[in-house]
């Protein structure tokens, strides 16, 4: 799997789950934004978690 390939896979699960917490009529809206913000700063480190994964795999 190439870096970019990583980098949509991974942004699209984080954007599936900020969906399903969304329509979740359970979840409270302030955790919710607090969520969102944890899972937009998950994103800006795409690459260093590429990275780690591609050096443990060798």
């Amino acid at each position: 799997m190439t870096k970019a390939e990583f980098d949509d896979k991974f942004t699209g699960t984080l954007d599936a789950l900020v969906e399903a917490m969304a329509e979740n009529p359970e979840i409270d809206p302030e955790k919710f934004y607090s969520m969102t913000s944890i899972l937009e700063n998950l994103r800006f480190f795409s690459p260093v978690l590429y990275g780690a994964i591609r050096k443990k795999k060798k």
